[in-house]
C-alpha cells in the first residue's frame, strides 16, 4: 500500500500553541481549548462567498424538486447525517429531501467501519442506490480534503448531471478539484493533533447550518425570522407553534390555539388564514400560489 502524505495537510499538523496539553490543569486546558475554538468562527467568515454558491446551488436543486445530499466519513459524515435529520422537524420537509450519507452506512455512525472511507466505488454506488438525478445537489464533506468515498460519490454526481459543492478544513484539498463549489476553511492546527473533530468539525457544522437554514429560508420556509413549517410532533413543539403563530400575526394565545387547531396543526397554514383572514382552503391555495412564502401571500 503507498504512503499516505498528510505532512502539508493543516488538520495534521501539531499546534504549538497546545505543546505540553498533558501538564496543563483542567483550567488552563479548558481556557486554551475556548481560544482555539474562537478562531473558527473568523476562519469560516473568510469563506463566505464561496458557502454563498453553494447555497445558491442548493436552493436551485430545491426548486427543480432536487434533494440535497450530504456525504462524508468519520465525523465529517455524521454531522451531515446530523443536518439533514433536523431539517424534517425544523422545516417540516420529507426525510428524502435532505438525505446525510455516511460510508459505512448507519452503523458508521456509532462504530467505526473498517476501509469504508477508503472506497471511491462505495460512494458512487451510495449515490446509485438514491436515484441520483440531474436536480439534486450533492455536498461532499471532508476535513482532510481527500477521503476516498466522497471523491467517488463526486465524480458520480457529475457524471449523471447533479449541482457538487464540498466542505474541506485544508486549503488545496484534493475533493475540491472534483466539485463546481468547493468550499475550503482553514481553521489552523487541531487542538489535539489530527482529531478533526475539533475545531474541523465544529467549522463543518457552522457551514451545515448555514447551508440548509438559509437555503430553506430561499424556498418560503420561514416567515420574518420564525420557522413557520415546524412540525409540532411533541408537547414541546405544540406550544412553540402557538407561540409562532402569535408572534407572526400579534394575537393571544386563545386565537393562536383556535387557529392552529383549525389549521390541522399547520402553522404556516393558521399564519396565513390569520393574516389575510381567510378560510382554510382559501389561505391554502394562497400558499400554493405564493410558492409556500408567506409575505407573498399578504
Amino acid at each position: 500500500m503507498s504512503k499516505i502524505n498528510l505532512e502539508n495537510l493543516t488538520t495534521e499538523r501539531r499546534n504549538e500553541a497546545t505543546f505540553g496539553l498533558d501538564e496543563m490543569t483542567v483550567k488552563e486546558a479548558c481556557q486554551k481549548m475556548n481560544q482555539e475554538d474562537q478562531k473558527v468562527a473568523v476562519a469560516v467568515e473568510k469563506e463566505l462567498a464561496s458557502i454563498e454558491k453553494v447555497i445558491e446551488a442548493t436552493i436551485a436543486a430545491f426548486k427543480k424538486g432536487g434533494r440535497l445530499i450530504y456525504m462524508g466519513a468519520g465525523t465529517s459524515g455524521r454531522l451531515g447525517v446530523l443536518d439533514a435529520a433536523e431539517c424534517v422537524p425544523t422545516f417540516g420537509v420529507e426525510p428524502e429531501m435532505v438525505v446525510g450519507l455516511i460510508a459505512g452506512g448507519d452503523q458508521a455512525m456509532t462504530v467505526a467501519v473498517e476501509g469504508a472511507e477508503d472506497s471511491a466505488e462505495l460512494g458512487a454506488n451510495d449515490l446509485h442506490e438514491l436515484k441520483l438525478n440531474e436536480n439534486d445537489m450533492v455536498v461532499g464533506i471532508a476535513a482532510s480534503g481527500r477521503t476516498p468515498y466522497v471523491i467517488g460519490g463526486l465524480d458520480y454526481a457529475r457524471q449523471v448531471g447533479a449541482a457538487t459543492g464540498t466542505i474541506s478544513c485544508n486549503k488545496d484539498a484534493e475533493i475540491s478539484k472534483h466539485a463546481q463549489f468547493p468550499i475550503e476553511v482553514d481553521c489552523g492546527p487541531e487542538f489535539l493533533t489530527g482529531s478533526t473533530r475539533l475545531k474541523s468539525g465544529t467549522a463543518q457544522k457552522l457551514i451545515l447550518n448555514m447551508i440548509s437554514t438559509i437555503s430553506m429560508i430561499g424556498i418560503g420556509k420561514v416567515y420574518n425570522n420564525l420557522m413557520v413549517d415546524v412540525k409540532a410532533t411533541n408537547e414541546k413543539l405544540v406550544e412553540r407553534s402557538k407561540r409562532i403563530i402569535m408572534q407572526a400575526t400579534e394575537v393571544d394565545y386563545e386565537t393562536a390555539d383556535r387557529f392552529f387547531t383549525a389549521a390541522d396543526e399547520n402553522v404556516k397554514l393558521a399564519i396565513v388564514m390569520i393574516l389575510t383572514d381567510s378560510d382554510k382552503d382559501t389561505a391554502a391555495q394562497k400558499l400554493i400560489a405564493a410558492d409556500g412564502f408567506v409575505k407573498k401571500t399578504i
